[in-house]
Protein backbone atom coordinates (compact mmCIF):
# COMPACT_ATOMS: atom_id res chain seq x y z
CA UNK A 1 0.00 0.00 0.00
CA UNK A 2 2.82 2.12 0.18
CA UNK A 3 3.62 2.44 -3.47
CA UNK A 4 -0.01 3.67 -3.85
CA UNK A 5 0.33 5.99 -1.22
CA UNK A 6 3.66 7.62 -3.10
CA UNK A 7 1.87 7.91 -6.28
CA UNK A 8 1.53 11.38 -7.33
CA UNK A 9 -2.20 11.95 -6.99
CA UNK A 10 -2.48 10.61 -3.98
CA UNK A 11 0.50 12.46 -2.48
CA UNK A 12 -1.48 15.80 -3.92
CA UNK A 13 -4.92 14.53 -2.36
CA UNK A 14 -2.49 13.96 1.03
CA UNK A 15 -1.18 17.88 0.89
CA UNK A 16 -5.14 19.15 0.21
CA UNK A 17 -6.08 16.90 3.24
CA UNK A 18 -3.28 18.87 5.72
CA UNK A 19 -4.27 22.24 4.85
CA UNK A 20 -7.85 21.23 5.28
CA UNK A 21 -6.98 19.61 8.85
CA UNK A 22 -4.56 22.56 9.34
CA UNK A 23 -7.56 24.99 8.86
CA UNK A 24 -9.23 22.96 11.22
CA UNK A 25 -6.85 22.56 13.55
CA UNK A 26 -6.13 27.19 13.55
CA UNK A 27 -10.06 26.94 13.95
CA UNK A 28 -9.99 24.66 16.90
CA UNK A 29 -7.12 27.30 18.58
CA UNK A 30 -9.35 30.23 17.96
CA UNK A 31 -12.38 28.41 19.72
CA UNK A 32 -9.64 27.52 22.35
CA UNK A 33 -8.33 31.32 22.93
CA UNK A 34 -12.00 32.73 22.71
CA UNK A 35 -12.80 30.19 26.16
CA UNK A 36 -9.35 31.10 28.00
CA UNK A 37 -10.21 34.70 27.22
CA UNK A 38 -13.68 34.94 28.21
CA UNK A 39 -12.16 32.77 32.04
CA UNK A 40 -9.61 35.77 32.70
CA UNK A 41 -10.68 38.01 35.13
CA UNK A 42 -9.93 41.52 34.36
CA UNK A 43 -9.03 43.80 36.82
CA UNK A 44 -11.12 46.92 37.42
CA UNK A 45 -10.58 49.51 39.91
CA UNK A 46 -14.35 50.31 40.85
CA UNK A 47 -13.68 51.91 44.14
CA UNK A 48 -11.33 54.46 42.51
CA UNK A 49 -13.59 57.34 42.24
CA UNK A 50 -14.21 58.71 38.38
CA UNK A 51 -16.32 61.47 37.24
CA UNK A 52 -19.51 60.01 36.00
CA UNK A 53 -19.05 61.85 32.19
CA UNK A 54 -15.84 60.31 31.90
CA UNK A 55 -17.42 56.57 32.98
CA UNK A 56 -20.14 56.59 30.95
CA UNK A 57 -22.40 58.95 28.71
CA UNK A 58 -26.14 59.59 28.93
CA UNK A 59 -28.72 58.88 26.56
CA UNK A 60 -26.55 55.39 25.53
CA UNK A 61 -26.36 52.03 26.85
CA UNK A 62 -23.61 51.85 29.87
CA UNK A 63 -20.48 50.61 28.73
CA UNK A 64 -19.54 47.40 30.70
CA UNK A 65 -16.47 48.66 32.53
CA UNK A 66 -18.81 51.29 34.15
CA UNK A 67 -21.16 48.49 36.38
CA UNK A 68 -20.11 49.13 39.50
CA UNK A 69 -17.73 51.79 39.38
CA UNK A 70 -17.77 54.60 42.28
CA UNK A 71 -17.93 58.10 40.04
CA UNK A 72 -18.46 61.95 41.57
CA UNK A 73 -20.91 64.07 39.80
CA UNK A 74 -22.07 67.57 40.56
CA UNK A 75 -25.57 68.75 40.16
CA UNK A 76 -28.39 68.98 42.26
CA UNK A 77 -31.85 67.03 43.21
CA UNK A 78 -35.39 68.76 41.88
CA UNK A 79 -37.73 68.49 44.79
CA UNK A 80 -40.56 66.01 44.72
CA UNK A 81 -39.39 63.66 42.37
CA UNK A 82 -38.67 61.25 44.61
CA UNK A 83 -40.26 57.56 44.63
CA UNK A 84 -40.94 54.72 46.63
CA UNK A 85 -38.82 51.46 45.60
CA UNK A 86 -39.88 48.33 47.08
CA UNK A 87 -38.56 44.62 47.95
CA UNK A 88 -35.07 46.04 48.11
CA UNK A 89 -32.92 43.79 50.02
CA UNK A 90 -30.10 45.45 52.28
CA UNK A 91 -28.02 43.18 54.40
CA UNK A 92 -30.39 40.49 53.72
CA UNK A 93 -33.42 42.58 54.93
CA UNK A 94 -36.19 43.57 52.81
CA UNK A 95 -37.52 47.05 52.65
CA UNK A 96 -37.81 50.26 50.63
CA UNK A 97 -35.36 52.47 49.02
CA UNK A 98 -36.07 55.70 48.27
CA UNK A 99 -35.08 57.05 44.88
CA UNK A 100 -34.42 60.86 44.15
CA UNK A 101 -34.32 62.32 40.77
CA UNK A 102 -30.50 64.56 40.06
CA UNK A 103 -29.75 66.69 37.80
CA UNK A 104 -25.99 67.14 36.88
CA UNK A 105 -24.55 70.58 36.01
CA UNK A 106 -24.41 69.42 31.93
CA UNK A 107 -27.98 69.11 32.34
CA UNK A 108 -28.25 65.37 32.20
CA UNK A 109 -30.74 63.25 34.66
CA UNK A 110 -29.74 60.37 36.79
CA UNK A 111 -32.06 58.34 39.44
CA UNK A 112 -30.18 58.43 42.87
CA UNK A 113 -30.91 55.65 45.23
CA UNK A 114 -30.86 57.56 48.73
CA UNK A 115 -30.89 55.18 51.30
CA UNK A 116 -32.74 51.84 53.06
CA UNK A 117 -35.40 51.47 55.15
CA UNK A 118 -37.62 48.59 56.45
CA UNK A 119 -40.72 50.72 57.67
CA UNK A 120 -42.98 51.89 54.71
CA UNK A 121 -44.31 54.63 56.98
CA UNK A 122 -40.56 56.30 57.87
CA UNK A 123 -39.65 56.27 54.01
CA UNK A 124 -42.80 57.99 53.07
CA UNK A 125 -42.18 60.51 56.01
CA UNK A 126 -38.58 61.09 54.14
CA UNK A 127 -40.04 61.51 50.87
CA UNK A 128 -42.21 64.16 52.35
CA UNK A 129 -39.34 66.07 53.87
CA UNK A 130 -37.32 65.70 50.75
CA UNK A 131 -40.30 67.45 48.79
CA UNK A 132 -39.90 70.65 51.34
CA UNK A 133 -36.68 71.32 49.92
CA UNK A 134 -35.43 73.97 48.02
CA UNK A 135 -34.74 73.10 44.54
CA UNK A 136 -31.48 74.16 43.02
CA UNK A 137 -29.19 73.60 45.95
CA UNK A 138 -25.39 72.97 44.25
CA UNK A 139 -23.95 69.57 45.65
CA UNK A 140 -21.29 66.72 44.90
CA UNK A 141 -22.52 63.32 44.84
CA UNK A 142 -20.18 59.78 45.18
CA UNK A 143 -22.04 56.75 44.90
CA UNK A 144 -21.84 53.46 42.97
CA UNK A 145 -23.08 53.51 38.86
CA UNK A 146 -25.53 50.28 38.27
CA UNK A 147 -26.87 49.77 34.83
CA UNK A 148 -30.89 50.42 34.81
CA UNK A 149 -33.17 47.33 35.83
CA UNK A 150 -35.94 46.15 33.76
CA UNK A 151 -39.56 47.54 35.03
CA UNK A 152 -41.64 44.90 36.82
CA UNK A 153 -45.14 44.41 36.83
CA UNK A 154 -46.07 43.98 40.52
CA UNK A 155 -48.37 40.98 41.13
CA UNK A 156 -50.41 39.85 44.15
CA UNK A 157 -53.18 42.51 43.69
CA UNK A 158 -51.07 45.49 44.70
CA UNK A 159 -51.03 48.71 43.44
CA UNK A 160 -49.69 48.70 39.84
CA UNK A 161 -48.08 51.99 40.14
CA UNK A 162 -45.66 50.21 42.86
CA UNK A 163 -42.14 49.72 41.74
CA UNK A 164 -39.48 46.91 42.93
CA UNK A 165 -36.91 48.20 40.19
CA UNK A 166 -34.98 51.27 39.34
CA UNK A 167 -35.92 51.69 35.84
CA UNK A 168 -35.18 54.79 34.68
CA UNK A 169 -37.96 54.08 31.14
CA UNK A 170 -40.27 53.78 34.42
CA UNK A 171 -39.01 56.63 36.50
CA UNK A 172 -38.67 59.39 33.44
CA UNK A 173 -42.58 58.31 33.62
CA UNK A 174 -43.24 60.24 36.80
CA UNK A 175 -40.60 62.74 37.11
CA UNK A 176 -41.85 66.73 36.40
CA UNK A 177 -41.67 68.03 33.70
CA UNK A 178 -39.46 65.81 31.72
CA UNK A 179 -39.53 65.44 28.34
CA UNK A 180 -36.69 65.06 25.98
CA UNK A 181 -33.82 66.31 28.15
CA UNK A 182 -30.37 63.64 28.28
CA UNK A 183 -30.83 60.97 31.00
CA UNK A 184 -28.45 58.14 32.05
CA UNK A 185 -29.51 54.37 31.38
CA UNK A 186 -28.35 53.56 35.01
CA UNK A 187 -28.54 55.33 38.85
CA UNK A 188 -26.40 56.01 41.14
CA UNK A 189 -26.07 54.35 44.91
CA UNK A 190 -25.45 57.10 47.42
CA UNK A 191 -22.56 56.47 49.51
CA UNK A 192 -24.72 58.63 52.17
CA UNK A 193 -28.05 58.98 53.06
CA UNK A 194 -30.51 61.47 54.50
CA UNK A 195 -31.85 61.56 58.07
CA UNK A 196 -34.18 58.61 58.52
CA UNK A 197 -32.74 56.43 56.05
CA UNK A 198 -29.88 53.76 56.40
CA UNK A 199 -26.99 54.02 53.93
CA UNK A 200 -27.83 51.40 50.90
CA UNK A 201 -25.03 48.14 51.24
CA UNK A 202 -23.22 48.81 47.73
CA UNK A 203 -19.97 46.21 48.22
CA UNK A 204 -17.66 45.94 45.53
CA UNK A 205 -19.09 43.89 42.79
CA UNK A 206 -17.22 40.67 42.43
CA UNK A 207 -15.64 39.04 39.31
CA UNK A 208 -17.87 36.55 37.79
CA UNK A 209 -15.45 35.00 35.11
CA UNK A 210 -15.57 31.22 33.76
CA UNK A 211 -14.60 29.08 31.24
CA UNK A 212 -16.58 29.21 28.30
CA UNK A 213 -17.31 25.41 27.75
CA UNK A 214 -19.42 25.47 24.32
CA UNK A 215 -16.14 27.47 22.97
CA UNK A 216 -13.98 24.22 24.39
CA UNK A 217 -16.18 21.75 22.77
CA UNK A 218 -16.43 23.05 19.43
CA UNK A 219 -12.30 22.96 20.06
CA UNK A 220 -12.86 19.70 20.53
CA UNK A 221 -15.32 19.51 16.95
CA UNK A 222 -12.40 21.17 15.30
CA UNK A 223 -9.88 18.54 16.40
CA UNK A 224 -11.76 15.51 15.57
CA UNK A 225 -12.49 17.07 12.03
CA UNK A 226 -8.84 17.51 11.35
CA UNK A 227 -8.23 14.12 12.11
CA UNK A 228 -10.84 12.79 10.23
CA UNK A 229 -9.60 14.89 7.25
CA UNK A 230 -6.21 12.73 7.16
CA UNK A 231 -8.25 9.83 8.17
CA UNK A 232 -10.31 10.00 5.01
CA UNK A 233 -7.38 10.23 2.86
CA UNK A 234 -6.00 7.13 4.28
CA UNK A 235 -9.62 5.16 3.49
CA UNK A 236 -9.81 6.62 0.14
CA UNK A 237 -6.01 5.28 -0.77
CA UNK A 238 -6.82 2.19 1.40
CA UNK A 239 -10.15 1.91 -0.68
CA UNK A 240 -7.81 2.00 -4.29
CA UNK A 241 -5.40 -0.14 -3.04
CA UNK A 242 -7.68 -2.85 -2.28
CA UNK A 243 -9.50 -2.62 -5.33
CA UNK A 244 -6.54 -2.87 -7.33
CA UNK A 245 -5.12 -6.17 -5.48
CA UNK A 246 -8.62 -7.51 -5.96
CA UNK A 247 -8.19 -6.91 -10.07
CA UNK A 248 -4.84 -8.27 -9.62
CA UNK A 249 -6.05 -11.36 -8.45
CA UNK A 250 -8.99 -11.87 -10.48
CA UNK A 251 -6.68 -11.28 -13.60
CA UNK A 252 -4.58 -14.05 -12.38
CA UNK A 253 -7.24 -16.28 -11.74
CA UNK A 254 -7.99 -15.54 -15.69
CA UNK A 255 -5.10 -16.29 -16.59
CA UNK A 256 -4.66 -20.04 -15.25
Amino acid sequence: MIRMMLRPRWILALLLALAVAAAFALLGRWQLERAVASGQVVERSTETVRPLDETVDPDGPPREAATGQMVTVDGSFVPGDDQLISDRLNAGASGFWVVSRFVTTDAANIPVARGWTADRAAADKVIEALAGLPAGQPLTLTGRFVPSEAPVVPADGRDPHTQSTVSTAALINLWTGFTDQSVYAGYLVDSTSPTGLLVIDSPEPGSDASLNWLNIFYALEWAVFAGFAVFLWYRLVRDAWEREEEQAAIDAAEAR
